[in-house]
């Protein structure tokens, strides 16, 4: 008989709970929920289950358990949430049954969903365990909504779908960024056969045109529907006409979307007391070119809000490849995705992003939702001190530069999809004259003892390459949402050795209350621990 092994290692804070996998068995349990998330061997084959769905692991293995055990959250379905309050609002201008909603597809998928079906090159940046979620090397949590857009278009159900749901990636610590976020992800494709006369297909795109409504709103849009080198047409299969009328139908829909979008904004400002200005002015929007793997022509709107242009959204023409391989080759559409946390810290003038995983209901209550469909902005009820703490390190002699912030914002799906604010610089970093607040409270080699001296099988012990998104994992798992942002403040080489050395501050920060010095001072120890133990560092 079979006997499964199962060991966990649980991290717990008040409420804040997660597993950081090492190489041993793992379990996980959420306090609303039966057994989430369970790594087991049996006759020497590691599974893992989740919700009752269960995958083989191998070595390309690196969800977390406290990742995987978040699953079961589904914020967007949560009622009076925020996200589902901002899902609901752009729903509504895409009506059944021309649209239908998916909005409870399970976010593990194949490699082929998530990257192959959208035509992403073999070596793109998003494939990277760096990036990626991954289960198993053919298994990952979807990184976009798009990861499920072939399978939609196979079903045939209707002209037009909504899929909104949980994505996940590996990526930074601030206030506008979180490991995992929420995309709508809207399509639209015409039932006309290709086969039918360009102008004929062309025409019927545009008198469906009229019934998108017309608002009062200035558009930049200097740049032609298609550019040969810049934003190519699929000459292959659409003409000029074609691809005219379905690039203007894509952007008057969206245009409705966000004029629906920010009026409701500008009467949540208006209701709050917002200046004038920024309740009465016309609302501006341009378009941009772009690229993204699936569509082509491909454009980001940007809508000037509060003196800046804001990027909302990414969208194009479906590149006819992706629906031919879906089984429905007759269809041409468009498609286009948004990061529902991005429209909703707009919304309800929300300034982190960590709040929307908040049980708190002081955060909950203030969201129910109002018969007359009216935002409600948030009023922020506590403003605890931060507790900014540096770790300066170098790296091992054998790893090459690590990768930094300004090297990782290549093209995933769509541009920074979870959050609309920019990042915290480290020059903004909060400072305080308290033991607490002292980011020279560092760690270093003072606070933590050098190790024993390594016996020869553990001294020519390697040590995996160590990557910017290691370090944030790493701190995700021991402090969870005590973690406001974790910024790189300094990097150099030495001019001898040529060693490279790194510096990244972390700022702990509790929503409810304040963090005594110890508490931080505990999750800060141990997060130096494991650099060394993982990454082989040497902290300084």
């Amino acid at each position: 008989m079979v006997q499964d092994i199962v060991q966990g290692i649980i991290v717990a804070s008040e409420g804040l709970s997660g597993v950081f996998y090492r190489d041993h068995i793992q379990s996980w349990k959420d306090d609303e929920t039966h057994l989430v998330c369970l790594q087991q061997e049996k006759d020497g084959q590691n599974v893992i289950t989740v919700e009752g769905k269960t995958y083989d692991t191998d070595e390309w293995m690196n969800a977390p358990s406290s990742i995987l055990s978040s699953i079961s959250r589904r914020l967007h379905l949560q009622p009076d949430h925020p996200i589902t309050i901002t899902r609901k609002l752009i729903e509504s201008r895409f009506p059944a049954p021309t649209y239908q909603k998916h909005n409870t597809l399970f976010p593990i998928v194949s490699v082929g969903q998530n990257f192959d079906s959208l035509g992403f090159p073999a070596d793109h940046v998003g494939r990277s365990r760096n990036d990626t979620y991954y289960i198993n090397k053919s298994t990952v949590l979807r990184t976009h909504t798009s990861a499920h857009q072939a399978d939609t278009f196979r079903a045939k159900t209707s002209e037009g779908f909504l899929i909104s749901a949980d994505v996940y990636r590996r990526d930074a610590i601030d206030r506008s960024h979180y490991p995992i976020f929420h995309q709508m992800d809207p399509r639209s494709q015409t039932p006309h056969q290709r086969s039918t006369c360009s102008t004929t297909l062309a025409r019927q795109v545009w008198d469906d045109l009229k019934t998108i409504p017309k608002h009062d709103l200035v558009v930049e849009d200097p740049n032609p529907s298609f550019h040969p080198d810049r934003n190519p047409l699929q000459s292959d299969h659409h003409s000029p006409e074609e691809a005219e009328a379905i690039a203007t139908h894509l952007k008057r829909s969206l245009e409705d979307v966000v004029v629906t979008i920010f009026s409701a904004a500008r009467a949540a400002a208006a209701a709050a007391g917002g200046s004038s200005a920024s309740t009465s002015e016309p609302l501006k929007v341009r378009w941009v070119e772009a690229y993204f793997p699936f569509t082509s022509p491909s454009w980001e709107l940007e809508v000037f809000w509060q003196n800046d242009w804001l990027e909302v959204l990414g969208c194009g023409v479906v590149r006819q490849r992706l629906l031919d391989s879906a089984g429905v080759p007759g269809r041409v559409g468009w498609a286009f995705g948004i990061g529902l946390e991005r429209i909703a810290m707009l919304l309800f003038e929300i300034p982190d992003i960590r709040l929307f995983w908040s049980r708190d209901p002081r955060f909950l209550d203030q969201f129910r939702e109002r018969v007359d469909g009216k935002i409600t902005r948030f009023k922020e009820f506590s403003k605890y001190p931060p507790a900014p703490r540096d770790v300066a390190f170098w790296l091992p002699r054998s790893t090459p530069a690590a990768r930094t912030p300004d090297s990782t914002n290549e093209p995933h799906s769509a541009p920074n999809p979870a959050g609309g604010l920019a990042p915290e610089s480290a020059s903004n970093a909060p400072s305080s004259s308290t033991t607490t607040n002292s980011p020279s409270a560092s760690v270093s080699s003072t606070s933590n003892p050098p190790p024993a001296p390594a016996s020869s099988s553990t001294a020519t012990t390697t040590h995996p390459p160590f990557h910017e998104n290691d370090l944030t994992e790493l701190v995700r798992a021991i402090a969870g949402d005590l973690a406001e942002s974790v910024t790189l403040i300094d990097a150099f080489a030495h001019p001898k050795t040529g060693r490279q050395s790194r510096c990244y501050r972390i700022v702990y920060r509790r929503l409810e209350r304040t963090l005594t010095s110890e508490e931080v001072a505990g999750l800060h120890e141990r997060i130096g621990r494991e650099l060394v133990a993982r990454w082989g560092v040497e902290l300084r």
